[in-house]
């Protein structure tokens, strides 16, 4: 660790790139959740509430805050809260498409799964069948992605000898080049 002419040892942030003094107060990322929904009106606040509970109340998960969201993982993000000033935005992502009045918009995230988009204005909303994406965002979360066995790809391979050796390149695989 660094050493300041007067023997004192300081660290750089990660973040701002500061040099800090052993034992002095630090705070440049000041992301937390309580101050990202500090300025929320009390029907927002009561959103928050209701809806952190629920989602706290599926199972072992990590909440925490991250530049502007609030996030809540299992393997990975299943969901996360953006509060703004009128209204909490809630991008829940599913292994489908999912119809319904309270979804704003749906934006394929991956292959596998969906993003949508929910505006959250009141504690009300914050119930079925908007609870029950929340539960299946969660499970589906929870589960390996699909793979395709080996037998399979190989007879995809066989099908598709162009479409292998240009797979194989992106990977570094030797599979599907032939005559090496």
């Amino acid at each position: 660790m660094p050493r300041y002419n007067h023997g004192m040892t300081a660290r750089e942030c990660y973040h701002c790139k500061q040099w800090i003094e052993e034992g002095d107060a630090h705070d440049c990322w000041t992301t937390t959740e309580a101050a990202l929904t500090a300025d929320l009106s009390e029907d927002l606040q009561e959103a928050w509430q209701r809806l952190r509970e629920t989602a706290a109340a599926f199972g072992e998960q990590r909440i925490y805050a991250s530049h502007s969201s609030i996030m809540f993982s299992r393997k990975s993000c299943y969901f996360f809260v953006r509060p703004k000033r009128t209204l909490l935005e809630v991008c829940v992502f599913l292994g489908r498409i999912v119809k319904g009045p309270q979804i704003r918009r749906v934006i394929q995230g991956s292959k596998s799964k969906t993003v949508h988009v929910i505006h959250v204005r009141h504690r009300d909303e914050v119930e079925p069948p908007f609870t029950d994406w929340l539960e299946e965002a969660y499970e589906f979360n929870a589960r390996k992605p699909v793979t395709t066995p080996r037998s399979a790809r190989k007879t995809a391979d066989a099908k598709h000898p162009a479409k292998a050796r240009r797979a194989a390149r992106r990977t570094g695989s030797r599979s599907g080049r032939r005559g090496r």
